[in-house]
């Protein structure tokens, strides 16, 4: 587990980085829907949408209501006022406390847990590619390839996804 603040927020469920992902995002966006989450990470808009229904049990986001939303609250959107023709979702009470708890000992701790090494992350970021990383590794190589692909980090090839390149910037690494 992450921390006391972690298992508060979450009710003991391990946080996958694709939840951090779409709390971040909401932070970021204001509200969003499941699709355009989808397309900005690429990844499969099913993943996306059962991560969105773990958050919505966990109490960490809500649906957002009305018929409308303007860019004023959806950050993302480029017209002024846009009439929904999704769900969209917005960050709960709990969970913004939960991402304002989320401090650099916090992420250090949780790619910890999540990887066995914090290192492996920011050598990820600074680098072009996951070869570039094993070169540094030597044995561990491709033990560390199959969980980064696991959680979606790097392709088969061993380039960075979307997904992870958004996920670092949101965290600022």
């Amino acid at each position: 587990m992450c921390g006391k603040a972690f298992q508060d927020s979450y009710q003991g469920t391990k946080l996958l980085p694709v939840h951090l992902y779409i709390l971040l995002h909401l932070k970021k966006a204001g509200v969003d829907y499941a699709n355009m989450m989808a397309k900005m990470t690429e990844l499969d808009v099913f993943l996306i949408k059962d991560a969105i229904n773990d958050l919505l049990e966990a109490g960490l986001i809500e649906r957002d209501s009305g018929s409308a939303v303007k860019r004023s609250k959806a950050r993302f959107k480029k017209a002024f006022e846009v009439h929904k023709h999704h769900t969209y979702y917005r960050l709960s009470r709990k969970g913004e406390l939960f991402l304002r708890s989320i401090n650099e000992e916090w992420v250090k701790r949780y790619f910890t847990d999540l990887l066995n090494r914090y290192d492996i992350v920011h050598m990820l970021v600074r680098s072009s590619d996951f070869q570039e990383v094993c070169k540094k590794l030597g044995k561990e190589c491709e033990t560390l390839r199959n969980e980064l692909i696991l959680h979606r980090f790097i392709t088969p090839s061993g380039k960075k996804t979307r997904f992870f390149k958004l996920l670092s910037e949101f965290l600022e690494l």
